[in-house]
């Protein structure tokens, strides 16, 4: 088994559950384990390294039972596979159907369905959570919400939001993602805590990888911008003239041409 070099952080405690983080990778994923304290059950959302998490919870007598992706881009699917193998244990793996859409899939997946800007109920242990449906980084990207918590993967980060010029990316649905999480926001607790999957500095210099959801609504970038059309198509970090959009034009003409 793969040695821990660090432990998890712990960035919430109630009486209900443990949320660790632990930065991975050479992205600085952010990955993020929710503990319900019932069951000792665990759901790992986007694990970059699977064997890590597998002898972080063996050491601490917790057991993962479910896997949870906000989206399909290869570093935030990369521990899967790795997870399943040294688990030696049938994982419930989630991920939204409209992912399928970048070519993603995985044996024995059970994919959210639900619409596009829309919500569904998804029980863990003895917690529930929301799963929101929030495309434009990927077609399926999903934010998470209940108990205190706001995964929002790479829809939004602290001080921005994800880019949309990657393959199955959309600026007009990034906006309306946002446009719609304004509205779940308002009525969260703005003491609920923000876990992104990256971790970016802010506009104050400062580089955290949690914030209060008070704390926010005020820092974030792409949320203060989204219902205005001239400081939306100012936002410097919607899409990046690198080798990754590139890929994504790429991909999509080769799309095109298959259809034709």
């Amino acid at each position: 088994m793969g040695e821990i070099l660090k432990m998890p952080t712990l960035v919430l405690e109630t009486d209900k559950l443990l949320v660790y983080q632990q930065e991975l990778g050479q992205w600085d994923n952010l990955n993020h384990l929710v503990v319900c304290k019932l069951t000792s059950h665990a759901c790992i959302v986007d694990p970059f390294d699977g064997e890590y998490w597998y002898d972080f919870c063996t050491g601490q007598g917790i057991h993962i039972t479910e896997i949870w992706l906000t989206h399909s881009h290869w570093d935030h699917v990369k521990g899967v596979q790795e997870l399943v193998n040294v688990s030696g244990q049938k994982l419930i793996i989630r991920c939204h159907e409209l992912e399928q859409q970048r070519g993603f899939e995985f044996d024995g997946i059970t994919w959210w369905s639900h619409p596009k800007f829309t919500a569904v109920k998804q029980n863990f242990g003895g917690l529930e959570f929301t799963i929101h449906c929030t495309p434009g980084h990927t077609p399926g990207h999903v934010t998470i919400a209940g108990n205190g918590l706001l995964i929002t993967g790479d829809c939004l980060f602290l001080g921005r939001c994800g880019r949309t010029d990657l393959y199955g990316g959309s600026k007009d649905q990034q906006r309306q993602s946002l446009l719609y999480l304004s509205d779940i926001i308002s009525i969260l607790d703005g003491e609920s805590v923000v876990l992104p999957g990256h971790r970016y500095p802010l506009a104050d210099g400062t580089n955290p990888t949690v914030l209060k959801l008070s704390d926010f609504v005020i820092a974030n970038e792409a949320l203060n911008s989204v219902g205005n059309d001239e400081d939306w198509n100012s936002l410097d970090f919607l899409a990046f003239d690198d080798n990754m959009a590139a890929k994504a034009r790429r991909q999509e003409a080769q799309n095109s041409e298959d259809v034709l």
